[in-house]
């Protein structure tokens, strides 16, 4: 499946992303809970680089709380820095 702009998709945070997330949150008390590496939020897909389906993208990620994460050029993979379609239930 290849990406298009608005679909929905799982984003898990590394620990740098974390890194920026709480320090952001550290000047914004009611801001959210504690980011951590590994952690998977819902993100849209905002700008797609190629056409295939292992074209990077950067994403809008919806955080668990008033504020979001701008994730830049994230590829399609497990684990943190990645992206994956999220799974059917």
């Amino acid at each position: 499946m290849k990406p298009s702009i608005g679909r929905i998709v799982h984003y898990t945070l590394n620990q740098q992303d974390a890194d920026e997330i709480n320090r952001r949150r550290a000047d914004s008390p009611q801001a959210g809970n504690h980011a951590r590496e590994g952690d998977v939020y819902p993100a849209m897909i905002v700008r797609i680089f190629g056409e295939t389906p292992e074209s990077a993208v950067n994403l809008q990620v919806f955080l668990d709380g008033n504020d979001s994460h701008w994730a830049t050029s994230r590829t399609l993979g497990e684990g943190p820095f990645h992206w994956a379609w999220p799974e059917r239930v």
